[in-house]
């Protein structure tokens, strides 16, 4: 390969990390605008906080279903547009359209109707947007691409704090539309300018295609077929891998749900200052996100994945042991760039993978099946660890199921230290 094609190959691969980045962004911003805004909606016609809470976990379970499924469909789809921006020139719009008018629900019914609306909608295309970077990007620069798309989400939430304190209070209804115009500008910005039928992953998935009609070969496809592939796998590293994304999606979701009531039990704090623990250790990871990319593509992406889940442990438990809102924000901020180690890299290691290039969208669904069911349960399965040890021992209590994260991920780098010492043999 020649230096100019080189060249061209990473101005490529940074053009559409951008596409990429620009619409895992424009989804977040609604996402994280939601969780932010639509609870006190909620709150004008129910009283019930759990009632609450079960009606805003509703996207999640839709989208541990939803998910893996559309991503699936999205990997067989074949148009001269290619087979995922079909469902994003689609899917992007309406989801716009319906965020914008979940503030003009007249009624408790009506409100419910337009958030599952939108939940359903959202979740169909956001593992097929992610799913863009495998499509593109060559397997030894993913890290870092992802790394941009994990900074990009991470800066949706100061946005979604802007547009709250500058907007919701004196323009309710107009504030929705903003996230909902970013959306609508992404999705234009991505139907101009991306074609995926010139991605490496989909002329393989052609080639493939075609290789399967001669009965050369066939590999799986649908979705049954390719959770079978997993199951049956003897050496269970694919397996492996998901059940350490679910474990450190417990941990993760933890920290972040239960620092605020962590600050004013065990700190003293009022909630205000107790919810702002987390704010450093946000832009703590935005600073880190690349530089990990770069270590995990140097030295393995596995083993950064299991030192960083093991720094997140450490940082944790530190904070237990020195029980000061200094020592809690300071071990805040080191345990977030232990995080980036799982963050940029567990996506990506489920990627390089999949059985064939055919596979990337059913693989991102199958990556966020872990990690928002870790999501759903970690808050719930440290919160009753906390009713029996103490608010004090919360952060340990969150330290202990990262720490069994990084075990999986340890047995996982022993199968295949275990399979290269067979195959030297």
């Amino acid at each position: 390969m020649t230096a100019v094609e080189t060249d061209a190959g990473r101005a490529s691969g940074r053009r559409i990390t951008f596409f990429v980045v620009l619409a895992v962004f424009a989804q977040e911003s609604t996402w994280n605008f939601y969780d932010a805004q639509v609870p006190p909606l909620l709150r004008e016609y129910v009283a019930s906080a759990a009632l609450i809470g079960a009606l805003m976990g509703m996207d999640n379970l839709l989208g541990i279903f939803i998910q893996p499924w559309l991503g699936n469909r999205s990997d067989n789809t074949r148009t001269r547009w290619g087979r995922r921006i079909p469902y994003l020139a689609v899917g992007m719009p309406v989801a716009a359209v319906l965020f914008a008018v979940i503030p003009l629900a007249p009624s408790l019914p009506v409100l419910v109707a337009f958030m599952f609306a939108y939940a359903l909608v959202c979740n169909s295309f956001k593992p097929i947007a992610e799913a863009l970077l495998p499509d593109f990007i060559r397997p030894e620069r993913r890290s870092r691409a992802n790394a941009a798309v994990k900074a990009a989400a991470s800066l949706t939430i100061v946005v979604s704090a802007l547009i709250s304190l500058f907007l919701v209070d004196s323009y309710p209804v107009l504030s929705f539309s903003v996230p909902a115009l970013l959306m609508l500008v992404s999705a234009a910005v991505l139907v101009l300018k991306v074609r995926d039928s010139a991605s490496p992953a989909y002329q393989a998935a052609v080639a493939e295609d075609t290789s399967a009609d001669r009965g050369e070969c066939d590999p799986p496809k649908r979705m049954g077929e390719l959770l079978a592939d997993i199951l049956r796998d003897p050496h269970r590293e694919r397996l492996l891998v998901i059940v350490a994304i679910l474990l450190f999606g417990c941990a993760w979701a933890a920290s972040r749900s239960l620092m605020t009531p962590y600050g004013m039990e065990a700190l003293g704090l009022s909630r205000g200052t107790a919810g702002g623990l987390t704010l450093p250790s946000g832009a703590v990871f935005i600073a880190a996100a690349f530089p990990v990319a770069l270590v995990s593509e140097r030295i393995g992406r596995l083993r950064v994945m299991a030192a960083g889940m093991a720094l997140f442990a450490l940082a944790l438990t530190s904070a237990t042991l020195i029980n000061t809102p200094a020592a809690t924000v300071i071990a805040l901020c080191v345990g977030v760039v232990g995080a980036a180690g799982f963050l940029v890299n567990g996506a990506v290691i489920l990627w390089n993978l999949a059985p064939s290039a055919s596979a990337f969208g059913t693989y991102t669904g199958l990556y966020t099946v872990g990690w928002m069911t870790g999501g759903f349960l970690g808050p719930a399965l440290v919160g009753s660890m906390v009713d029996i040890t103490g608010w004090r021992l919360m952060p340990a209590d969150t330290a202990l199921l990262a720490a069994l994260a990084v075990a999986v991920v340890l047995r996982v780098l022993a199968l295949r230290r275990r399979a290269a010492t067979t195959q030297a043999l």
